[in-house]
């Protein structure tokens, strides 16, 4: 197995991982379909956001694939009075990352990382890998621990229609 600059950073660390493949498809990347593939429940799902502050520039934030981000509240603990989501075209110059492999480790720059608080109250999480196809299973306090992350509540369900 080919290792990613993520999975090479958890091993610096002595941080315990495992490597979850699935099958992608490059129309359907988003959270849902990955815990479909990888047969985990959506809630064990982490995206990563990638967000411009007006104050700050760059920071990313890490939340479960069923809920939508607060950007004001993201905006108030990360220094700024606005967030917005980086474009698509410019997440790969900015991250080394394209969509769907975008991991919150082994970015080009040392970015600002904020961390839903959920995600400490599980067992473990996935997080993308850095490449499309692979996610890191990983403790939520150990990421917390190698990102040096900011936590909080930076996250809401989102809602659905039946």
């Amino acid at each position: 197995m080919k290792k990613t600059n993520a999975a090479r950073i958890l091993d610096r660390a002595n941080i315990e991982y495992a490597i979850i493949d699935y099958d992608t498809d490059p129309v359907e990347l988003g959270a849902e379909r990955v815990a479909e593939k990888t047969g985990q429940h959506i809630r064990q799902i982490y995206k990563t956001l990638v967000l411009s502050g007006d104050k700050t520039g760059v920071i990313v934030a890490c939340i479960p694939g069923s809920s939508e981000l607060k950007l004001k509240t993201i905006a108030q603990i990360s220094g700024n009075k606005k967030c917005a989501m980086v474009p698509m075209k410019n997440i790969q110059e900015l991250t080394g990352y394209i969509r769907g492999g975008c991991s919150p480790l082994g970015m080009k720059k040392d970015y600002p990382i904020y961390l839903d608080q959920s995600a400490l109250a599980l067992d473990y999480i996935l997080i993308s890998a850095g490449i499309r196809g692979k996610q890191i299973k990983i403790n939520p306090s150990d990421l917390h621990s190698v990102t040096k992350a900011c936590i909080g509540a930076i996250s809401n369900p989102k809602i659905t229609v039946q």
